[in-house]
């Protein structure tokens, strides 16, 4: 069986990205899809871990990261088929 590569489609080339750009939303209709299928506790709990990159805080109620990390973390998940 081949393993299923995750895709970028929905990531800016540069900047920053929120949390639905990188895992989805499924508050919106229809749903949209992330190039990270995980929910948010297990993102957030990857984060806690050291496997998925750090935020960045933006403002007080604003959290992103680097869009080249997130980047960087898909092609590892795509090379090993894991994230750490």
């Amino acid at each position: 069986m081949h393993k299923k590569e995750l895709d970028t489609p929905v990531l800016p080339a540069t900047g920053f990205v929120r949390l639905p750009q990188i895992i989805g939303d499924d508050k919106t209709t229809p749903p949209t899809p992330g190039p990270i299928p995980i929910c948010a506790s297990s993102w957030w709990a990857g984060i806690k871990k050291g496997i998925y990159p750090a935020p960045v805080k933006l403002g007080p109620n604003t959290t992103a990261w680097h869009v080249d990390s997130i980047r960087e973390l898909i092609a590892r998940i795509n090379d090993t088929g894991r994230a750490a």
